[in-house]
């Protein structure tokens, strides 16, 4: 599926600033250059900024990078409801409880890797296990109309999102 197969009323408003940020790719090609190129970013890091915040209220780099990790994980689950046909309204998910209780600060750059590798190849594999009708499958999830094929691209976008942040407000200093 390509980006410019979503049609409008694909995924609720607030999730349109990920998938702009996005070429026209077909999904899986764009799930696989990510695949490459991301632990690559990751990896750049310097290790002293790794726990660097920009203001004291905000996250650091670790609590960006397993958010991007915990966001993926969620809305993989999502994927696989909807690639399955489920109907079931799915609730929504506080990122601002998730962060505290990741203990991202006791990770690694090199573990942050692996477990990125890990969740996005699962990914990967279950959004190539749907045939293509079935990515305008709509599911409901927060309450909002949201089809299988815009998830695919907003897990896609939402790193590209937060892989932007972290270049102009963390690591351009």
């Amino acid at each position: 599926m390509k980006l410019s197969s979503l049609k409008e009323g694909d995924c609720p408003e607030y999730y349109l600033p990920y998938l702009k940020v996005l070429g026209d790719s077909n999904l899986t090609d764009l799930m696989e250059r990510q695949m490459g190129n991301f632990p690559q970013f990751i990896q750049s890091i310097p290790e002293e900024l790794l726990h660097h915040r920009y203001a004291p209220d905000k996250w650091s780099v670790a609590e960006v990078l397993v958010h991007v990790l915990d966001t993926e994980r969620i809305f993989q689950y999502r994927a696989l409801r909807f690639g399955r046909g489920d109907t079931t309204p799915l609730p929504g998910f506080d990122q601002d409880t998730y962060v505290p209780q990741s203990l991202a600060e006791n990770q690694s750059i090199d573990t942050l890797v692996q477990e990125y590798k890990v969740i996005r190849e699962s990914t990967l594999l279950l959004f190539k296990s749907f045939p293509e009708d079935r990515f305008l499958f709509k599911g409901n999830a927060s309450g909002q109309g949201i089809s299988l094929g815009a998830l695919g691209f907003i897990i896609c976008g939402h790193q590209k999102h937060h892989r932007n942040i972290l270049r102009e407000r963390y690591l351009e200093r």
